[in-house]
């Protein structure tokens, strides 16, 4: 697979269903040293709730998606697939959320992640500072983009 054969298309209210299912099963593969128990599908709609949704596809299948608050620049959220990790589908996803934001872009990577981390670091993000959510400590990562 390339990074070509990565479609990122703007959220429609019909990938709800699967992106709810998408984003538990991401969270559960990725993110093992949290306790999961009380995660729901429902999860999805708090996570993203008025945030801007892309949808990556790749052979017609739903396969990723990023959410960001727009008025901050801010990446929440950017989840792939456990069975479609490591096909360019996540370097798709962050290369259209950069047209959609202004300056400096942030996000906050969990520490445990450290697969994440390195993700962001070789896409030119830069660790600015640490802290401390609900889910652990974090380093919070900002990144310039281009002005339209």
């Amino acid at each position: 697979m390339k990074k070509e054969d990565v479609v990122v298309r703007d959220y429609r209210e019909a990938d709800r269903p699967f992106l709810r299912t998408l984003y538990l099963s991401a969270r559960k593969v990725g993110w093992t040293w949290l306790d999961n128990r009380h995660w729901r599908l429902e999860d999805f709609d708090g996570a993203t709730f008025d945030e801007k949704i892309i949808v990556a596809e790749m052979q017609g299948h739903i396969v990723g998606f990023a959410s960001l608050w727009l008025p901050d620049s801010f990446l929440h959220n950017l989840f792939v697939d456990p069975a479609w990790q490591r096909r360019g589908v996540a370097s798709a996803l962050l290369a259209a959320c950069y047209p959609l934001c202004r300056g400096t872009m942030a996000l906050k990577c969990l520490q445990e992640n450290v697969g994440a981390q390195q993700f962001y670091l070789h896409h030119g993000w830069k660790i600015i500072s640490p802290g401390v959510s609900e889910h652990g400590k974090y380093y919070l990562m900002h990144r310039r983009v281009r002005q339209a």
